[in-house]
């Protein structure tokens, strides 16, 4: 059973930065790429960044490309989501998934951007 959990949310200044983590279990996480959604309030869930199995190759939405950076420790079962820069735009509920995988999301961390 996939298991997905994220955590390094919280409030912050704009300006600020914030390093959220997804540990992952249930599968074989070297063998798949991870993605990062958000959800911001009143908004559908949208995509903000990929990162291959072995994190050759990342992909970013135009909205934070240049502010935010994607990475994954294979040995720790972890992909990060390096955020710089924030901007109350960027406010949302941050969600880790795999690649592939539309069904199974963990609960999410909570980013608020605001001075």
């Amino acid at each position: 059973q996939v298991q997905l959990e994220e955590s390094g949310g919280g409030l912050v200044q704009p300006g600020g930065s914030l390093r959220l983590s997804c540990v992952a279990s249930g599968f074989t996480f070297r063998d798949k790429g991870m993605k990062w959604y958000r959800q911001g309030p009143g908004k559908e869930r949208e995509f903000v960044a990929t990162i291959s199995a072995h994190g050759d190759f990342v992909n970013f939405a135009a909205s934070v490309k240049g502010r935010f950076s994607i990475s994954r420790d294979n040995s720790q079962n972890t992909v990060y989501l390096q955020m710089t820069n924030l901007k109350p735009e960027d406010t949302a509920v941050y969600y880790c998934g795999v690649w592939g995988d539309d069904d199974t999301w963990g609960r999410g961390t909570q980013v608020t951007v605001s001075s």
